[in-house]
């Protein structure tokens, strides 16, 4: 288990603090779903899908059975990666409203097993993979595991604001993984759809971060909006969704974009400069009075706004005359 840093808790937190660690380490009957849950199945789903996109847009054919397997192996390094994650942050999660009720926190499953399922899966993910697919694609399933688990989690969190700066390159590897399982490689296409992700991350987290007042800062987390304040977040927001839309539209003018994908990518990007500037303009009494409610527009289009550039890539592959990575 991580271990707790009382200087990271305001005074008179602390009792809470510890009163909440507790009540997971003596874990309740635990259901095959609390399991499930400790995977973190929504943040999985975006993992295998882009990772799905990476693969099958690449200009490789690749078998069926392979394709299904190695998307398989995919989504158990994400799990494992989630695991591990709940596992060195069950202390800060218990604090937090939005993840109290995550299994290690709430008292179903202990931290020790959440370690052991994470390690488990991690290592049966990145040798199967290596088997199904190639070893290139498993090296990169390895360093993305330890990028989210290590540098990630156990550093980069708790250290700097740049945490999710630095720290989204974890989940913008899947598709690259997927082009790797076809190609073998890694090319110019595979580096923007990890490019794509990486820069969406910051706005989307910092979108979030605002709305969610004060569970960073109860818990410790230098999110931005704790260590430079919300007027601070506001102006990085509106700067990374700016440099987010030439790469989200550049990738348009390689091999795996089109006229369906430029369309996709120029209305979205439009729409969140619309939402990111809304938000920058912002005052912080206004937002708050309103309960944030432009924050949490903008956060809700984020999530879309990923899943409907990776459709489009999948558009442009369907038409292409090798078909969806050459099925």
């Amino acid at each position: 288990m991580a271990p707790v840093d009382r200087g990271l808790f305001p005074t008179g937190r602390m009792d809470k603090v510890m009163s909440d660690i507790r009540a997971y380490e003596q874990p309740g009957e635990a259901g095959f779903g609390d399991y499930v849950q400790l995977l973190k199945p929504r943040v999985m789903s975006l993992v295998v899908f882009t990772a799905l996109v990476g693969l099958l847009v690449a200009p490789v054919g690749v078998h069926p059975v392979i394709a299904f397997a190695s998307i398989l192996f995919v989504a158990l390094g994400a799990g494992a990666s989630g695991a591990l994650n709940m596992w060195w942050d069950a202390d800060i999660d218990a604090v937090m409203r939005r993840t109290k009720g995550r299994p290690v926190p709430a008292g179903k499953v202990t931290a020790g097993e959440a370690l052991a399922v994470g390690l488990g899966l991690s290592g049966i993910a990145v040798v199967m993979l290596g088997l199904a697919a190639n070893w290139l694609s498993a090296g990169l399933l390895a360093f993305t595991i330890f990028f989210y688990a290590v540098v990630y989690s156990m550093w980069l969190k708790r250290s700097t604001p740049q945490n999710i700066v630095i720290g989204g390159a974890a989940g913008a590897f899947p598709p690259m993984i997927g082009w790797a399982c076809a190609t073998g490689t890694v090319s110019i296409e595979s580096v923007l759809m990890f490019a794509l992700i990486f820069m969406w991350t910051p706005p989307h987290f910092w979108a979030l971060a605002l709305f969610m007042k004060d569970d960073y800062s109860n818990a410790g987390v230098p999110m931005l909006t704790v260590t430079h304040g919300r007027r601070s977040t506001r102006n990085h927001i509106l700067v990374y969704t700016i440099l987010l839309a030439p790469v989200a539209v550049g990738a348009a003018f390689t091999s795996i974009g089109g006229p369906i994908y430029l369309a996709a990518a120029v209305a979205l990007n439009a729409w969140f400069l619309v939402g990111a500037w809304r938000i920058w303009k912002r005052h912080e009494d206004a937002a708050e009075a309103d309960n944030y409610a432009v924050e949490k527009s903008v956060f809700r289009f984020s999530l879309y706004y990923l899943f409907l550039h990776f459709g489009a890539f999948l558009a442009e592959a369907a038409l292409k005359p090798y078909g969806m990575g050459g099925w």
